[in-house]
């Protein structure tokens, strides 16, 4: 048994490829699914599974392209109600390929419908445990995602509950050897504190993961409904559209239209402009959002999906042509390629420059002579605030609140680190026109203990 694991870093996600023989088993794969198929013709197998360990919130798979291409089975859980093509695969259920025996395990915890996959093989007895959002390194998923969209709809201290026996009886029978494979790492917002290994073994977590800890129900449900991260509003979309099965990749990004040397754009539509802050700050469409995406080491999809809301159209420009299909694969990961009115490069001729530059010296020594806007999610914010009369409007909610925002002095806007608060200061400038609005961008550091 060969496994392969591929990371998506701006979504801190893992997929997997297990070999066995001339066959191959995926498990949660991306968006994109060239990767596995050029990974399948590298070790000359066939792709027969696909396992989706539950209907992801935080990106769009692409199990149902890939059962279209390949002819490989789609196994999920009865409980998802997979609209696609598919056999369940649930307590009890097996598949052989070639020497590798794939039992499933039903863990409902961060969903009703999630499983995770044990992989043994015959051969060495070595065992690998694929469990998508239910257990990470470190941690366990979230138990607030489905309140509100799938085929099963629950509370999250029923989930939690779930969560709680889950944890506590569904891997007992497993050996501490037992390799672990989440579905993600640090810095996804499917769970919190997440360490940022790729994998660990099982006797690993017993021993260091607070769930797998001596606890009672109530005080494990306790733990973990407290400071969860916030829910980006793309979240409930990904799950119906991962539920149904997602249209081809290729195809979806190539029907997007392309637009040079663009001077002006409509005042009623939403413009996200994905180029770095300094050339945002120099030249820009007036009513534009600037969402950075310099490397995958930017959020950019998760901000994305925050900020924008499902089915809501916008058109998206770009540095040049050569980032086209780079920014709409970053775009279709969170399966909003379809809002994307078209791409846009811009006229040298646009000269919307952000005029008002902060003078840090007057700054640092009459900040109450500011009105300073802290960008920050709430869980950052619990843990302190860098100016103490800061007022806190979240980034995911800003479009919606920074209305409220007083202008009888200039306004400051700044995040934790400085990647967030161009967009954050560009939404106020938006919304306030004739305020004077500044960005403390990354100079925050200096006001950092």
């Amino acid at each position: 048994m060969h496994i392969e694991q591929f990371k998506d870093k701006a979504l801190s996600h893992f997929s997997y490829a297990i070999v066995s023989g001339d066959y191959i088993a995926l498990v949660d794969p991306a968006r994109n699914p060239l990767p596995y198929y050029k990974f399948a013709e590298k070790h000359q197998a066939k792709i027969v599974a696909v396992f989706e360990t539950h209907p992801h919130a935080d990106f769009i798979s692409s199990h149902f392209q890939i059962h279209q291409e390949t002819g490989a089975t789609i196994y999920v859980s009865k409980n998802l109600g997979a609209d696609y093509p598919h056999k369940t695969f649930d307590d009890g259920d097996e598949l052989q390929l070639s020497d590798v025996v794939f039992s499933a395990i039903n863990t409902p915890g961060h969903s009703p419908d999630s499983i995770c996959i044990l992989a043994k093989d015959k051969q060495n007895s070595k065992q690998a445990l694929f469990t998508g959002d239910t257990l990470f390194i470190g941690n366990v998923g979230r138990p607030d995602l489905r309140e509100d969209v799938g085929n099963m709809k629950v509370t999250r201290e029923s989930l939690a509950k779930s969560m709680y026996h889950s944890i506590q009886n569904k891997f007992s029978h497993l050996p501490n050897e037992v390799i672990i494979y989440p579905a993600h790492g640090a810095g996804s917002l499917c769970g919190k504190n997440m360490s940022d290994a790729s994998s660990s073994t099982l006797g690993n977590e017993r021993t260091g993961n607070w769930a797998f800890k001596p606890q009672s129900e109530e005080e494990f449900i306790k733990e973990i409904l407290c400071d969860q991260p916030f829910v980006p509003s793309y979240f409930g979309f990904d799950v119906d559209t991962n539920k149904k099965g997602a249209n081809n990749f290729m195809s979806s990004i190539w029907s997007v239209p392309i637009n040079l040397n663009v001077s002006s754009i409509e005042d009623e539509y939403l413009i996200i402009d994905a180029r770095e802050q300094a050339s945002y700050k120099s030249s820009h469409l007036p009513n534009s959002i600037n969402i950075m995406a310099r490397s995958e080491s930017d959020k950019f999809e998760t901000w994305l999906g925050a900020i924008v809301k499902p089915n809501e159209p916008f058109f998206l420009v770009i540095e040049n042509v050569d980032s086209y299909q780079y920014m709409l694969e970053r775009v279709s990961k969170i399966g909003y390629e379809s809002q994307v009115l078209s791409v846009v490069t811009l006229d040298d001729r646009v000269k919307n420059e952000s005029d008002a530059i902060l003078d840090l010296d007057k700054f640092k020594s009459q900040p109450n002579k500011y009105t300073i806007i802290d960008i920050r999610n709430q869980s950052e914010v619990d843990n302190g605030l860098v100016f103490e009369d800061a007022l806190h409007y979240p980034l995911n909610r800003l479009r919606e609140q920074a209305q409220n925002i007083p202008e009888d002095k200039p306004i400051v806007v700044h995040c934790a680190g400085g990647y967030r608060s161009t967009a954050g200061y560009s939404i106020v400038k938006n919304i306030k026109p004739n305020a004077e609005v500044f960005d403390l961008s990354f100079a925050i550091s200096d006001f950092k203990s």
